[in-house]
């Protein structure tokens, strides 16, 4: 089975920044795409950026110029660094893992951290 732990979330003040991290462990073949989805109280959930084993990415248009992502294929690991931070930027964020491919498995699987919450507030 392949888990996804997330880590860096917390309090920040708006126009701060954060960086979360993401690292995904157990028999994994490869991973194609790796991203960051939030889900804001009483919203659903929504993409905030993706990025594939290439390094292509694509982000949500709210958070472009102010959100990179990042990955390590060597270490399956995906970082969202976040700069300008604002109150609407507050949700609980989620790692994702698509397009997987693990030992003895031949169809691509999908995996999700546990989330780690944001909150942007002066």
């Amino acid at each position: 089975q392949v888990q996804l732990v997330e880590s860096g979330g917390g309090l920040v003040q708006p126009g701060g920044s954060l960086r979360l991290s993401c690292v995904a462990s157990g028999s994994i073949v490869s991973i194609n795409d790796m991203g960051w989805f939030r889900q804001a109280p009483g919203k659903q959930r929504e993409l905030v950026a993706v990025i594939t084993s290439g390094g292509s990415t694509n982000y949500a248009g709210s958070v472009k110029g102010r959100f990179t992502i990042s990955r390590d294929n060597a270490k399956n690991t995906v970082t969202l660094q976040m700069n300008s931070l604002r109150p609407d930027d507050t949700a609980v964020y989620y790692c994702n893992a698509d397009r997987v491919l693990v030992p003895g498995v031949y169809t691509y699987l999908e995996f999700w951290g546990q989330g780690t919450l944001v909150t942007v507030s002066s």
